[in-house]
């Protein structure tokens, strides 16, 4: 067997469509269908099961793939070693951050980034914790940003930050008239959420009781709730006097809209907030690269 063809297994088994799995390795379908056979035939066993519109790994077949990521990522190593001894600094960073955290980081990451390393090519990417984790255990990040708690096997993580959290309004809302607000009034009135997946969504439920079962009680009634896609989007909605929502406090910058929009309050002591951490494999070879990561956030 080659690496070629783990990387189409690996492919096959995560699209489910042969057509899918050959576009994204850049060939042909007959040559990744005839790889994949030659695979079967070489161990053996069969490692998938084959219908007309979709493709399923066999119970082998998914002990088979899953050792495949793992010797496709160690190769990634032995390349990063090689890199590494020529110049840690020299070859590219994949990095990760959930939504809430991604717009509001990587401006200012990018640009340190920028000053310390200035030959380091750097990726980045942005999506839910759950997606972010699989990357950074198969190899395609090298360190993700994610709101703790975050716990996976052979990773390490780094506290970088705690963040409070803050409610954003109206200018001409009745709880503008607070200089705090009460975390578990807010059930009493029209709170715009984040879409089901976004773990702040999840955080905020926590953090301001009564809340989820309000929304319970909304769909229970057939009443409309609005959630939105992105804290941005939520700021807009809040702007356009949909209600009201709750932000990090690094995204409640109500000076987008000018100055009598939008009003920001904290919240009464103790005032919910969470924790950012930086995530990396125990394995990545490049220290170096998760070093200067983290220097880059540190305040000038």
């Amino acid at each position: 067997m080659t690496l070629t063809e783990l990387r189409y297994l690996v492919a096959l088994a995560e699209s489910g469509h042969f057509r899918k799995a050959a576009e994204q390795c850049s060939v042909s379908q007959p040559t990744l269908s005839i790889a994949i056979k030659k695979l079967e035939t070489e161990l053996g066993v069969c490692l998938f099961e084959r219908a007309r519109h979709k493709v399923a790994t066999t119970p082998t077949g998914e002990l088979i793939v899953e050792q495949a990521r793992a010797v496709l990522r160690e190769t990634q190593n032995l390349r990063l070693l090689a890199e590494q001894g020529k110049d840690p600094m020299g070859s590219m960073l994949s990095v990760g951050a959930i939504y809430t955290v991604g717009p509001y980081l990587f401006p200012r990451l990018v640009s340190r980034l920028q000053q310390l390393a200035p030959n380091m090519p750097l990726f980045i990417e942005e999506s839910y914790t759950a997606s972010l984790r699989v990357k950074l255990s198969n190899g395609e990040l090298d360190a993700i940003f994610v709101a703790l708690p975050f716990t996976e096997t052979d990773t390490v993580t780094r506290t970088l930050f705690d963040e409070s959290f803050v409610v954003l309004l109206p200018q001409d809302h009745p709880l503008t008239e607070h200089s705090h607000i009460n975390a578990s009034s807010l059930a009493e009135h029209q709170v715009l959420l984040m879409g089901e997946g976004h773990c702040f969504r999840d955080q905020v439920l926590e953090a301001c009781p009564g809340l989820q079962r309000a929304i319970r009680e909304k769909y229970a009634q057939g009443h409309t709730v609005v959630e939105g896609g992105s804290l941005e989007t939520l700021k807009h909605m809040v702007a356009s006097g949909l209600g009201i929502t709750v932000l990090p406090e690094s995204a409640a910058n109500e000076a987008t809209y000018g100055n009598n929009a939008l009003a920001v309050r904290p919240f009464e002591s103790p005032a919910p907030c969470r924790s950012i951490a930086l995530a990396w494999r125990v394995s990545y070879p490049r220290p170096e690269a998760i070093d200067i990561l983290i220097d880059a956030l540190r305040p000038q």
